[in-house]
């Protein structure tokens, strides 16, 4: 997705440049293909639209994890049942969250914690992992 400030090339999936942090006009998170604020699913491929972090996440695995990565997952399970591998384990912790939450009040602390679960997927998908 090009940027319109710099024209920098973005991943389909991208909601701010990489190169100048402009925000980025939404595309639909499976497909990449645009659509307007009051749609509820995808004119290209169905996936569900606007369902934000805390929605995706009560789903489970299957629906906070990319089409394209699940079926990846599941083409190659026979493969790697009893297979030995190295793994990346990623632990997040927010310090001081109990304070902080006292501080800034419930509603700002979810928006807070909905932020951080969105970045964090994005990051953990972009490398091809999964959330537990």
């Amino acid at each position: 997705m090009k940027c319109q400030q710099c024209q920098y090339d973005n991943p389909a999936n991208a909601k701010f440049c990489r190169e100048c942090g402009s925000r980025l006009p939404g595309g639909c998170p499976s497909c990449g293909a645009s659509f307007t604020p009051d749609q509820k699913f995808c004119n290209a491929c169905g996936e569900r639209l606007n369902a934000g972090p805390e929605t995706v996440l009560r789903g489970g695995p299957a629906a906070y994890t990319p089409k394209h990565l699940a079926e990846k997952i599941l083409t190659s399970r026979s493969a790697l049942e009893g297979e030995r591998k190295q793994v990346t384990v990623l632990f997040c912790d927010i310090t001081n969250s109990t304070l902080l939450a006292a501080r800034i009040g419930e509603e700002p602390m979810h928006e807070l914690l909905s932020r951080f679960f969105e970045l964090a997927l994005a990051a953990v998908h972009r490398y091809e992992g999964t959330v537990n």
